[in-house]
């Protein structure tokens, strides 16, 4: 029987493996079916930045805890199988890979059966990553040459469990156990029983490949005392062999000079994703909390900038929302003609060369005091200045007693947002409260205004008693010095990357 014409097609689901924790470890393929994506079915544990590549339509459903609900499965798979049948494209997010303890293998059996079509998309399974991120290789020449993946889950120890853990214990030199915290002590039991040596090394990877990655070394018969000790938690994975001996020499990741460190940032969301790299690339967990967001300006209009002499973006803000309007008049950069362009630091003069313009002039430092005394040349000139409403008024009275004829056009403004975050306000305030961040970033004096008005029930020395502050700038440490906050950490130059590289000074000194 035909379908009835006004039936949609059915759609497909992609079972797509995310990786085990650290969101840049999913797939390109995977990347490319979030962001066609019309629903996202996503697992609890899941790092919630992954659903930042799906566009604004896409309906994002957190998958029932298997912990809570034994039904869990049999819901999924409807869930899967109604949204395809909706004609959706359909994807089903799991952490490290679908079919590596992921239970892939059973939606994808449902979906065959109610003749869904799907695809798997493979991940990069947890055993692989948290390994490699604690510096434990799972087969080294000289150590290991073959590897297991078990489950520890308690139905894996019943008497009736199909794995056969007497030829397991000693059948392979590394074994990877997941699932196997609770379990510990009957794990160990099990291998030492069935001839593994009790010296052998055993590491346990709490939450790996995150900032908050824990682990615990030590060997069979003194391992469940070290667990104990420390109180470690699920999600954790036991890696048992010799190879847990390279650990040593091999890490990498806990051995990052941000490590550990959980880092507020207050910039706008549009401009954090470099600086939030930048943190993340050095060890630090990003909380992002923007008070901020650019609004460009209506009913600005933006004169021929081949009118004027002299050019000068201040920001990379400035330099797209001008760009734009001249686009949008049918113009682009040879609109510029002979005007000569000055940028205000290495970003702005980036987002220039990005649009085929090269600066004639870059002062030696971002304030427009330095601007007004560095560019030469200016008596009797025509400026056109670009930049945000808030600016100060030093560049333009700085220019004009040179005897510059300036235009100074505000093309966007930095209006505060309400709670635009990862993380509620409230849970931000009782994170700060109790000193679980510890460094809060602010790179603009509207940052720290916007930021204290967002929690009027605190004084700032009170709300920020156990939290470094860092700033990127003079004015931005006199606006926060200036709100009774004390500063502790101030970039040498006006850029996200001085900002880092002073955050990175100063915790290295605190832990010396």
């Amino acid at each position: 029987m035909n379908p009835s014409p006004n039936t949609p097609p059915i759609g497909t689901v992609y079972i797509v493996g995310a990786g085990p924790g650290d969101r840049k470890l999913i797939t390109l393929r995977g990347v490319e079916c979030l962001q066609r994506a019309d629903v996202v079915i996503y697992d609890l544990l899941l790092n919630d930045r992954l659903l930042e590549h799906c566009p604004p339509h896409t309906e994002k459903i957190q998958a029932p805890d298997p912990r809570v609900q034994a039904t869990r499965q049999t819901e999924l798979n409807q869930l899967l199988v109604a949204h395809a049948k909706a004609g959706k494209i359909v994807v089903r997010l799991k952490g490290g890979d679908p079919y590596i303890f992921g239970r892939g293998g059973e939606e994808a059996v449902a979906l065959t059966e109610a003749g869904v079509p799907f695809e798997v998309v493979p991940g990069i399974t947890a055993a692989i990553a948290a390994s490699a991120y604690a510096g434990i290789p799972v087969t080294h020449r000289e150590y290991a040459s073959s590897v297991a993946f078990v489950t520890g889950h308690s139905a894996a120890l019943r008497p009736d469990s199909n794995i056969n853990w007497k030829h397991l214990a000693t059948a392979v030199d590394t074994l990877v156990v997941y699932m196997g915290v609770a379990h510990l002590r009957e794990i160990v039991e099990r291998l030492i029983t069935h001839g593994r040596d009790p010296q052998t090394p055993v590491s346990l990877v709490r939450v790996g490949t995150t900032p908050q990655q824990q682990i615990v070394q030590g060997t069979l018969t003194d391992i469940v005392q070290k667990v104990e000790a420390v109180h470690l938690k699920s999600p954790a994975l036991i890696v048992v062999g010799e190879v847990n001996r390279l650990r040593q020499h091999l890490r990498w990741f806990d051995t990052k000079p941000l490590f550990g460190k959980r880092i507020l940032v207050t910039r706008a969301r549009a401009q954090a994703s470099g600086f939030a790299d930048l943190l993340e690339t050095n060890g630090a967990e990003v909380i992002q909390f923007p008070t901020i967001k650019i609004q460009p300006l209506e009913r600005v209009g933006v004169p021929s900038p081949d009118k004027y002499d002299w050019v000068i973006f201040t920001s990379v803000n400035a330099v797209e929302i001008f760009y734009e309007r001249l686009r949008e008049r049918g113009k682009d950069a040879r609109a510029f003609g002979a005007s000569k362009v000055c940028a205000v630091g290495p970003k702005t003069v980036a987002a220039l060369n990005a649009i085929g313009i090269q600066p004639d002039f870059v002062p030696s430092h971002s304030r427009g005091s330095a601007i007004a005394t560095e560019i030469a040349d200016v008596y009797g000139k025509k400026i056109l200045l670009l930049r945000a409403k808030i600016a100060t008024a030093d560049l333009p009275n700085g220019l004009r007693q040179k005897g510059a004829r300036v235009d100074d056009i505000p093309l966007y403004d930095t209006v505060k947002v309400a709670s635009d975050s990862d993380k509620g306000r409230d849970d931000i305030e009782t994170d700060l409260l109790n000193g679980s961040i510890d460094v809060v970033t602010f790179t603009s004096s509207s940052t720290v205004t916007n930021f204290l008005e967002m929690f009027p029930a605190h004084e700032p020395a009170a709300l920020l008693t156990d939290v470094k502050v860092a700033v990127i700038g003079p004015e931005t440490q006199k606006t926060a010095i200036g709100k009774g906050i004390q500063v502790d950490v101030i970039a040498k130059e006006a850029s996200v990357e001085s900002l880092v590289g002073a955050i990175v000074a100063a915790c290295h000194n605190l832990s010396r």
